[in-house]
């Protein structure tokens, strides 16, 4: 059967983007095996349409209805295959649930990835974001990824300096925004030890006493779960805005005027700013604009309320980010990519 045989019209793409905003594309397609994938662009039917890859939907913000054709990864699989003197390498395909990787890894037990349970979205995601969370990036246990090319047609492997990872930044937001990441595989370490870096994490239950991976797993779920809302129940993409990174001396004027100012100072003389502090001493908390919102636990955090577009949610940053910039002299820049 082709890929064009399996192709929908006018397809509903709200079930796909976590924010739950409606709208509708033009095409689309669920990609099981990387030859459909491959027959797409082979096809000269495809050739001028405009093509979104969408993975969890868990890092986008629909701001209207797609005029193209949605490739919707659901490539599956994941194995261990093999390791060296200091890892075990790990292997999964790009439409994997990522927690549930996260999860299956544990259980196996080989930990590594366990700071970044409860992620929302997939495993091929994961790179292009540089996830992080709880002391841990992706770059910390890359290997390699699998990506399909699809200007030159060609299907190639990229270790981590090709990816040229970043704070919430790779090579695939930038100038390799076309590559298309098929598996993924991670290098997780065979003499683990607890990463408790990140205080709130050291300061849960169980954690001061040589906690097993699947222990520190259910800490990390545990306090996502309090701080963060269940996208099934209320529409939201986890941290709107990137941490912003400021130079020392900006941020030592900044003290000056807000001595409660939340900062982490960084390898190259830079610091990192909290943006949910700032949002939140903005008085954006529990605020809303239309249906959407800041959520009431997390001022990081924009929520659907309930019928919210994606005009309403970048009314909203809009709103926020003029605010903070007017009171801090800081641009917040947001994670989601717009569509």
């Amino acid at each position: 059967m082709s890929a064009s045989s399996s192709v929908q019209y006018q397809h509903s793409l709200q079930p796909l983007n976590t924010f739950g905003i409606a709208a509708t594309a033009r095409a689309y397609l669920r990609v099981t095996k990387k030859e459909q994938l491959l027959g797409v662009y082979a096809d000269g039917a495809w050739a001028t349409l405009p093509k979104l890859v969408l993975g969890g939907g868990s890092n986008v913000l629909l701001t209207g209805d797609f005029d193209g054709l949605v490739l919707h990864l659901a490539l599956e699989g994941k194995e261990l295959i093999g390791g060296d003197d200091r890892h075990h390498f790990v292997r999964a395909s790009a439409g994997e649930n990522w927690h549930a990787f996260v999860q299956w890894t544990v259980g196996q037990g080989i930990g590594g990835l366990e700071n970044l349970s409860l992620i929302p979205g997939t495993v091929g995601a994961a790179p292009i974001q540089n996830i992080g969370a709880y002391g841990l990036e992706i770059k910390d246990v890359f290997h390699s990824a699998t990506v399909f090319d699809p200007v030159s047609g060609e299907t190639r492997v990229m270790d981590a300096a090709a990816c040229r990872f970043g704070y919430r930044d790779s090579v695939f937001k930038q100038e390799g925004r076309h590559l298309i990441i098929l598996d993924v595989t991670f290098a997780l370490p065979k003499q683990w030890t607890p990463n408790l870096r990140y205080a709130e994490l050291a300061a849960e239950p169980g954690m001061a006493e040589a906690p097993t991976p699947q222990q520190v797993a259910d800490a990390v779920i545990a306090i996502r779960r309090r701080k963060l809302p269940d996208p099934a129940v209320i529409g939201n993409a986890g941290s709107f805005f990137k941490n912003p990174v400021v130079p020392g001396a900006q941020c030592a004027a900044l003290l000056a005027r807000f001595p409660n100012l939340v900062h982490h100072a960084q390898p190259d003389g830079s610091e990192k700013l909290a943006a949910g502090w700032l949002i939140d001493q903005c008085g954006w908390k529990g605020k809303s604009l239309g249906a959407a919102g800041v959520y009431p636990q997390q001022a990081l955090v924009l929520v659907n309320n309930g019928g919210a577009t994606g005009a309403e949610v970048v009314a909203l940053a809009q709103a926020i980010q003029a605010d903070v910039q007017a009171r801090y002299g800081v641009l917040l820049e947001p994670e989601p990519v717009f569509i």
